[in-house]
């Protein structure tokens, strides 16, 4: 504490009684068997049920929704996502605030996960991601936990950081209505059931209810913070597709996965069907896979897939690093799939030539599903065979809407 100039107070002591006692200047004011407070304490019983329109909100499939006809029109739609609000880049907000305190900041946004040198001689560092999804919770909040859990811990893995332990935000509405304290009760079990699998310890966490509007309640949203710890950070994974010749892979499997998507909701304003699915074993091998590679130099650059799918991490990718890409449709997939579908447990890398054989030999030994997509070229984006983009043209569309929102 002396050499961090931390300040540290003797605050008690352990006695050989069975009771926790407590003083204020001199005058016992508790007096409790411990356990009273940290286990036995009063439980919250409330009414819940599934909600009565959960399952007609599920029936209502995102693979009805009109696709685009053609390639100007799957063209157009990429724009509208890119520039969509939640999807739109938060420079504008993020660069007002002081990020790289000390100089030991060496990932912060828009980074998968911001990371911090905590020691200048060993250079080890902690990296920190949270992601959250309500409409993922919305339409199954004990998936919608998961997914949250699962895109945090992916996103600490692909910046080259082991993932350790999860704090949460669990953000509902009013738990006086059983709709709601079932939405609470099913994502409490999610996350519970994901930290379990994924040897991921519950730190701490918050959960603020009561967020709704008359009757109307917010979307059910657990957000979920990662921890993890890299033994170097000079061996860390940004984002940025940043020298031309870099071969893009594709890492885990891609189905036709739409529900709740940014797809969905920016091209029609739909809400409904499934939440992807949740393999927290393909997790962890996607995760150990990541770390590997980052640790031994298999790879430049790691963007985990989400909210956009493909094209959106892409984008960013291509963006941040001021390069473009040329991508192939792989078999088995169309155009439209391949760009926007959100199945979890993937992630887009991009491999030296020099490494392809050693990374992708480390992946099929290891059971990992990889395919290569393409590679770093250019100053636009390519899907082959259906249309390109120049990089000015989407970084006008991703950078103009949160300034032209909020300025």
């Amino acid at each position: 504490c002396e050499k961090w100039d931390v300040i540290a107070t003797v605050i008690g002591e352990v006695t050989d009684g069975s009771q926790l006692e407590i003083f204020w200047h001199g005058e016992q004011i508790v007096d409790v068997p411990p356990r009273s407070v940290a286990h036995d304490g009063p439980v919250y019983h409330r009414p819940f049920a599934r909600p009565s329109w959960q399952d007609a909100l599920q029936a209502d499939d995102a693979g009805k929704l009109a696709r685009p006809a053609n390639a100007a029109e799957l063209r157009e739609q990429v724009l509208q996502l890119v520039a969509s609000p939640n999807q739109a880049s938060k420079s504008w907000i993020t660069d007002q605030y002081d990020r790289f305190v000390q100089g030991n900041t060496v990932l912060a946004m828009p980074e998968d996960a911001g990371m911090v040198r905590i020691d200048a001689e060993s250079n080890l560092g902690v990296a920190l991601a949270t992601d959250g999804n309500g409409r993922y919770a919305k339409l199954d909040p004990y998936t919608g936990a998961q997914l949250a859990l699962a895109e945090s811990y992916r996103n600490v893995a692909a910046s080259g950081a082991k993932p350790l332990a999860i704090s949460d935000c669990l953000n509902f509405g009013s738990p006086e209505d059983p709709d709601v304290m079932w939405q609470f009760a099913e994502a409490t079990r999610g996350l519970a059931d994901g930290c379990l699998e994924l040897g991921t310890p519950v730190t701490g966490g918050n959960v603020s209810l009561y967020n709704q509007t008359g009757e109307t309640a917010i979307h059910p949203t657990p957000v979920v913070a990662v921890l993890g710890v890299i033994d170097d950070v000079n061996r860390r994974t940004p984002v940025a597709f940043a020298e031309e010749g870099q071969l893009l892979y594709l890492l885990g499997d891609t189905a036709e996965e739409f529900g709740g998507s940014a797809w969905s909701e920016v091209v029609h304003q739909h809400l409904g069907g499934l939440p992807p699915k949740v393999d927290l074993a393909r997790e962890k091998l996607l995760a150990q896979i990541l770390i590997s590679a980052s640790r031994d130099g298999m790879i430049d650059a790691a963007h985990d897939l989400s909210d956009g799918g493909l094209i959106q991490a892409v984008t960013e990718s291509c963006l941040r690093g001021g390069k473009g890409a040329r991508l192939v449709v792989p078999d088995g997939l169309d155009a439209f799939t391949f760009l926007f579908s959100e199945s979890a447990g993937r992630a887009v890398v991009a491999v030296p030539r020099s490494e392809e054989l050693r990374f992708t030999d480390m992946c099929g030994a290891r059971g990992l599903p990889v395919a290569r997509i393409g590679v770093v070229d250019g100053e636009e984006i390519e899907i082959q065979g259906e249309f390109s983009i120049p990089l000015s043209e989407l970084r006008t569309a991703h950078e103009a809407t949160i300034p032209a929102l909020l300025a």
